[in-house]
């Protein structure tokens, strides 16, 4: 059974509906004409030369990763508060993640600790948006040029956002956007990889269609011999992480309405803050000056004397008046995997510890009515008071 206010829901209309159902009835439903369309797109509203379409977000920065040559014996720099999809990545290109931790404004990564985890074996900074927000996009930048390293922008949670005017997704050398249906836009599952260098754009093409020679490459191929035609030419080992064209036709349609539904999102978040801001065992996320939040979800943080037990049970409590909500984000350092093979342990960084264990992701999506909005924040409040009241017993 669904939440009465679910946690997430994606914004779909009958346009997007009809841009779908058209894909159908075109019998065209991969490697067409909309997947081109959805990249164009994504590539204007960051300004990136290249655009690349893949089967979602992970895909995109393995895909990212593979293609700069990043693998066994290298170690890629990237915060422990995220999804477990940017250190997976990392693994899943055979390198080692190494894990930084957090700062307690934005969630970003510490610049300073990113700085002095670079060894000579570091060959990329991976660094976050956390929930939308860009903040020290800039100075990782720099510290990467630096160290004459690359900057992997996990830009997953961030489409539209800007520092200082300058748009999420075009700090890093490439950079890689998600379209899971809690995001801003959806596709259903699916990923874009931007980036201004030929190369490593070609690279990514080729990689995420088996590793099938490129187009000028497969009309050199076309004469046959042991390659047979240009289609079936595989210059490199690949993967089958293409995005399907009605993925591709769902984002064109909501790509389009972006800019409605990221001043949605604010003005769910203003709100919030409104409803959430006398609630002193609150902190409440802002947006800091010169920085355009685009609001992936809406986690607002407990007390610093607040335990991770006492803060899952105000969530369940939550849950029982069928509001949604949930932690965000469990450190990946945590995970069992990276515990097993790194060694990593409680301690390491405790700044990510300390705000995991406290974080409350309560329902935000647009569609949200102001009824909605304050029977989530009376449920949240009155669950605190309730945890509070135990506490004295």
């Amino acid at each position: 059974m669904l939440d009465e206010i679910p946690l997430s829901k994606p914004c779909i209309d009958d346009h997007d509906i009809d841009m779908v159902v058209g894909v159908l009835k075109s019998g065209r439903l991969s490697l067409g004409p909309m997947q081109e369309r959805f990249e164009r797109a994504v590539g204007n509203v960051t300004g990136r030369r290249h655009a690349v379409a893949c089967s979602s977000g992970t895909a995109g920065l393995h895909l990212v990763l593979t293609a700069m040559g990043i693998g066994p014996g290298d170690e890629v720099v990237t915060p422990t508060f995220s999804f477990v999809a940017s250190a997976n990545s990392i693994c899943m290109a055979g390198a080692k993640p190494v894990f930084v931790d957090i700062e307690t404004k934005s969630l970003n990564a510490d610049p300073e600790k990113i700085e002095a985890a670079i060894t000579n074996k570091t060959k990329a900074i991976l660094a976050v948006e956390c929930f939308g927000n860009p903040t020290h996009m800039d100075t990782y930048r720099r510290i990467a040029e630096k160290h004459e390293i690359k900057l992997i922008e996990d830009a997953c949670e961030g489409l539209g956002g800007k520092l200082r005017g300058v748009p999420i997704g075009s700090f890093g050398h490439a950079a890689v956007f998600g379209f899971y249906p809690n995001k801003q836009i959806t596709t259903g599952e699916g990923g874009m990889i931007v980036t201004d260098d030929d190369h490593l754009a070609e690279r990514c093409m080729s990689l995420r269609n088996q590793g099938r020679a490129s187009k000028a490459d497969a009309k050199t191929s076309a004469g046959g011999g042991a390659l047979g035609s240009g289609w079936m030419a595989f210059e490199r080992l690949g993967f089958n992480y293409r995005m399907n064209e009605l993925s591709a036709a769902l984002g064109v349609s909501q790509i389009s309405k972006l800019h409605r539904l990221i001043e949605q999102r604010q003005e769910l978040a203003d709100l919030y803050t409104e409803r959430l801001m006398g609630h002193t065992d609150l902190i409440i996320p802002n947006a800091p000056e010169g920085v355009d939040m685009s609001w992936f979800v809406f986690v607002v943080r407990l007390g610093a004397t607040y335990t991770r037990t006492e803060r899952d049970r105000i969530i369940e409590g939550m849950h029982r008046h069928d509001v949604g909500a949930a932690p965000y984000f469990p450190c990946i350092h945590l995970q069992k995997h990276y515990r097993e093979h790194f060694g990593y342990r409680e301690g390491d960084f405790p700044v990510a510890e300390s705000v995991s264990q406290r974080t409350i992701a309560i329902p935000f999506y647009p569609g949200m009515t102001g009824r909605d909005l304050d029977f989530v924040a009376s449920s949240l409040g009155l669950m605190i008071s309730r945890e509070n009241l135990s506490k004295r017993d």
